[in-house]
């Protein structure tokens, strides 16, 4: 059984991202001083992966708002995700980094890849400002996700991070009662 990825650092990594319709170069560095989310889906020119990297399109404005900066990953180049953008209408409105992973470095490391298939599954990190990841996820490629169920997790765990001696139940929602665990609540919830 492999090692769990939570409370582990991020990989040193460059990659070569399509973004605001231009190249760029990201790495590890880039991560420093803000929480990221790592998006990883199977390939470009797909079915289920414009979905949901337009449900994240759709929300990206409130990430950022919270400080996050979203980066989809798939094993395809970064002239792919370019071509990708210029020819559908749902990704054409990504404005968040698409990460190219041709060589499987990142895809696995977070345990994603699909070595007969040279693709990823459908994994999503959450990474604080120090470059720790904090949530990790796997779905099988046929099972779609939620922004709006991560956007939810994402504020849960800056909650926690800034109130190390709280905890979010289940449902938690910004606002809503936290718990302190401690031996008065064992058995009591």
């Amino acid at each position: 059984m492999a090692a769990t990825l939570i409370n582990t650092k991020v990989t040193d990594f460059k990659a070569q991202a399509f973004v605001n319709g231009d190249f760029k170069t990201v790495t590890q560095d880039d991560l420093k001083g803000k929480w990221s989310i790592f998006f990883f889906y199977p390939a470009d020119f797909t079915f289920v992966c414009p979905t949901e990297l337009g449900d994240m399109a759709d929300k990206y404005a409130e990430f950022q708002k919270l400080g996050v900066e979203v980066y989809s990953v798939s094993t395809d180049t970064h002239f792919t995700h370019k071509a990708w953008h210029d020819t559908s209408e749902t990704i054409k409105k990504i404005k968040y980094p698409m990460l190219a992973d041709p060589t499987g470095h990142l895809s696995r490391f977070f345990g994603v890849h699909i070595e007969e298939e040279g693709l990823a599954y459908r994994g999503t990190f959450l990474v604080n400002p120090e470059g720790i990841i904090k949530l990790a996820e796997i779905n099988d490629n046929g099972i779609g996700r939620n922004a709006d169920e991560l956007m939810r997790k994402v504020q849960a765990a800056q909650y926690v991070a800034a109130n190390p001696n709280q905890v979010c139940p289940a449902k938690w929602t910004p606002g809503a009662a936290t718990l302190k665990p401690g031996l008065d609540l064992v058995g009591k919830i």
